[in-house]
């Protein structure tokens, strides 16, 4: 069938799938790296506790079958082993079944991390990573030319993102409606980066010139999507120039990288496209019947995004198919920070020897200049931000991290940036103040070197200690 594939798209598929590929490399090693503190079998919010609670149809894993923190560091290391496969291009040298069989290996891995993630996976990007993953799929490697039904599903999920997130916005916050929000969010967003200091000091009109063209892009844009080339290259392009702005503006993981890697699926690049025989019958069933199922799944996406009670990063279904996206509905106007602090005095006084514990990523001691961290996630200091804005966040992650603090559990501070106590000196008590935190003035910074100015508001959590040691499994 000649209309099945579109040859020109040859680089194009390429450029995305390998991009798409490192971003799994990158999910994969975040997850390796940081899950024993959090999801382990002595984690914050331990995987075996869950899977006990969840039935396997509710969140399918592959740790519904057997879980211990050797298995999950296992499937974590294999997806970043596969990632970096693909990223090498090992499915061209494989038959289209196989690598098809090959993409479908770190979304099914990457799917049964997600769905016992609980509070630390809960984000966007998680089910945006999977829904265009399970796409990836069918995209084919170079023994068949890119199917167009997956280019226009590619197309599709990158529409939902962006306008379903300028959406969020008009009918959310009103600063975004009077274009005032920029006044505030690069000062109050999750997790600011090197230059949101500076992003934050621009003039006030520039300010809302940049919400008017985020608008734009986000509300306009997204239907030249579906324009003939080059107006659709054009859309695409314009929505990297989008994202790449908003990458130095601060660090939202790999939720702007994923936008970018689907946007490029978008451009048609330059090439003389290779001679490839027509896709076999097989391969066009089924691509056409993995299209029906992302068309028929689409409704509920579509009714959010028409709907007055617009919901953000939703899914709905299990697999992570086909979900519904947004960010930042409404923007704080105030920056507060919950500090922790330990003593190893026998007395919890206001005068003890109070020390810091030390994040790396989110803002802490005045002076410390923010980092790029961004596409990877520290997921502690995400929910950090979360818990500043209420208690009701913290959940059972919050009373678990102080526990572990006060017992110096290595995997835990191996996720701050620095502990103030040695390993075999665990602190007394630990406790939690929150904090207002402003960016200085560029008088400030000049006179003092901080690029942050802090006021104490509020106990957060009073001086807690340990009053037995804890039992886990």
């Amino acid at each position: 069938m000649g209309w099945f594939t579109a040859p020109d798209y040859w680089l194009s598929r390429l450029v995305f799938q390998r991009s798409l590929a490192t971003l799994y490399l990158v999910a994969f090693l975040t997850a390796a790296l940081q899950f024993r503190a959090l999801l382990g079998e002595r984690g914050m919010l331990p995987i075996p506790r869950f899977v006990a609670r969840v039935p396997f149809r509710g969140a399918p894993s592959l740790f519904h079958l057997h879980y211990s923190d050797r298995f999950f560091a296992a499937c974590a290391w294999a997806g970043c082993a596969v990632s970096a496969a693909l990223v090498a291009g090992l499915d061209a040298a494989l038959p289209l079944w196989g690598a098809m069989l090959l993409w479908l290996v770190p979304w099914a891995l990457y799917l049964s991390v997600v769905n016992v993630g609980q509070t630390w996976y809960a984000f966007g990007w998680e089910s945006l990573l999977l829904e265009t993953g399970f796409l990836a799929v069918f995209l084919g490697n170079d023994e068949v030319a890119p199917p167009v039904v997956v280019l226009f599903l590619l197309r599709w999920i990158l529409f939902r993102v962006e306008f379903g997130a300028g959406l969020i916005k008009l009918r959310g916050d009103e600063c975004w409606r009077k274009l005032t929000c920029l006044h505030h969010h690069h000062e109050t967003q999750p997790m600011p980066g090197p230059l949101s200091w500076f992003f934050h000091h621009l003039p006030g009109p520039l300010h809302r010139a940049e919400v008017a063209a985020n608008h734009f892009t986000q509300l306009v844009v997204p239907f030249l999507l579906f324009a003939p080339q080059p107006i659709a290259t054009a859309a695409a392009a314009l929505m990297i120039l989008t994202q790449l702005w908003l990458v130095m503006s601060g660090n939202f993981a790999w939720l702007n990288w994923i936008t970018i890697v689907l946007a490029l699926s978008v451009v048609r690049f330059p090439s003389h496209p290779p001679s490839v025989p027509g896709a076999p019958l097989w391969y066009e069933v089924v691509v056409l019947a993995v299209a029906a199922l992302i068309v028929c799944l689409s409704y509920h996406p579509v009714v959010n995004l028409v709907s007055r009670r617009q919901v953000m990063n939703r899914s709905f279904d299990p697999l992570h198919l086909v979900n519904t996206y947004g960010a930042f509905g409404t923007v704080s106007r105030v920056r507060h920070e919950v500090v922790v602090e330990g003593t190893l005095d026998d007395v919890p006084r206001e005068d003890a020897d109070w020390r810091e514990y030390e994040f790396r990523g989110k803002p802490g001691d005045p002076r410390r200049w923010p980092r790029q961290f961004a596409p990877y996630h520290l997921r502690l200091d995400w929910l950090m931000w979360f818990a500043a804005l209420s208690p009701a966040y913290t959940g059972a992650w919050f009373g678990a991290l102080v526990e572990r603090l006060l017992e110096n559990d290595r995997d835990t501070l191996r996720l701050l940036r620095r502990s103030p106590f040695p390993p075999g000196e665990p602190p007394r008590f630990v406790r939690a103040r929150l904090f207002r935190y402003r960016y200085s003035t560029w008088r400030e910074l000049r006179a003092t070197g901080a690029c942050w100015h802090r006021t104490y508001v509020r106990e957060f959590l009073p001086p807690t200690r340990l009053t037995e040691p804890v039992r886990r499994p």
